[in-house]
């Protein structure tokens, strides 16, 4: 039941008043204002006859009226049957008329629970496993008992269907690669759909994204595969640079014969170090380069070998 305020003001230069309306107030602050107006004769019977019995049974009715809920904790009491106004108890001692009254504890903590991992068939058409945690707290005590008969569960039930829902629309990759913005939606999405139970949503984690084996095996070959690729690269890059240094310590050397002989004597050096039983000598290559300048002789094209005249064989007598 919807209520409005009205509100008259009067202001001197004018003498007709002026009707304010203000907007209405939500339901349940109506129904606290209200509640002690709303028992009848009976509940009003059954509350004085409840007092009585409080009175002529001092003190031990003081151990059943009188609660403690910890800090941690409030309590929402029920009048016969109705909620009673002031929002829920606690914490600290608060008293209860035992004939009338029923209260329950409300935890106030941060709880957790496991999302079962969900068969989820992703955007790409790839099919997954995917579990995930969930952190809320109780924020409003007294709509999580009014609003909703167990807000733990309920919100357990919900997560599973948002985790399937927002994972219905991503791809693979995305899954994989995402899963901070994945986790954060999940988050903003569970958090509007349980403010009216009285529940705020703190953290949401994807914990793990199981794949098909054969999709892990094809995955661990195309890694291996783009692994080898770069690694070949590398090498090739490592033997091209290897080339360019040769190139200029070999354009050093030639500039200079007697640097040559002085890497000579340093293989040597370096041979003796390693007690070999069989020592090398590397032969210069500068003692050919005479042999190797030397033009071949030409030959005479003019020269002919000397012939026999014509006239037959003489004869002889």
């Amino acid at each position: 039941m919807k209520t409005r305020e009205t509100v008259t003001t009067t202001s001197g230069s004018e003498s007709s008043p002026k009707t304010t309306i203000l907007p209405a107030k939500k339901d349940y602050f109506h129904v606290e204002a209200n509640i002690q107006n709303e028992f009848g004769v009976c509940g009003w019977i059954l509350t004085i006859l409840s007092y009585l019995l409080i009175f002529f049974t001092l003190p031990i009715s003081a151990c059943m009226c009188i609660k403690v809920v910890q800090e941690y904790e409030r309590a929402v009491i029920f009048r016969l049957g109705r909620l009673m106004p002031g929002g829920a108890k606690g914490p600290g001692i608060f008293f209860i008329v035992p004939c009338i009254d029923t209260y329950r504890k409300v935890d106030l903590r941060v709880l957790s629970f496991e999302v079962p991992p969900q068969e989820i068939l992703s955007k790409d058409s790839v099919t997954v496993a995917v579990d995930a945690v969930v952190y809320f707290r109780i924020s409003n005590a007294t709509i999580s008992v009014t609003n909703v008969e167990d807000a733990a569960r309920s919100t357990k039930l919900l997560a599973q269907t948002t985790l399937r829902n927002i994972l219905g629309t991503k791809t693979l990759a995305e899954m994989l690669s995402d899963r901070e913005a994945i986790s954060h939606q999940m988050q903003t999405t569970l958090d509007e759909a349980t403010e009216p139970w009285g529940v705020k949503v703190e953290r949401v984690e994807v914990k793990d994204v199981r794949l098909p084996v054969q999709l892990q095996r094809a995955m661990a070959a195309e890694a291996e595969a783009a692994r080898e690729a770069r690694a070949k690269v590398i090498v090739a890059e490592g033997e091209q640079k290897a080339s360019r240094a040769l190139k200029e310590a070999a354009e050093v050397i030639a500039e200079s014969p007697s640097a040559l002989q002085l890497r000579y004597l340093q293989t040597l050096n370096s041979i003796s170090a390693e007690k070999n039983s069989t020592i090398i000598f590397p032969f210069p290559i500068d003692l050919l380069s005479a042999f190797l300048q030397r033009t071949p002789p030409k030959v005479d094209n003019n020269f002919a070998f000397p012939t026999q005249k014509s006239g037959g064989i003489p004869s002889t007598s």
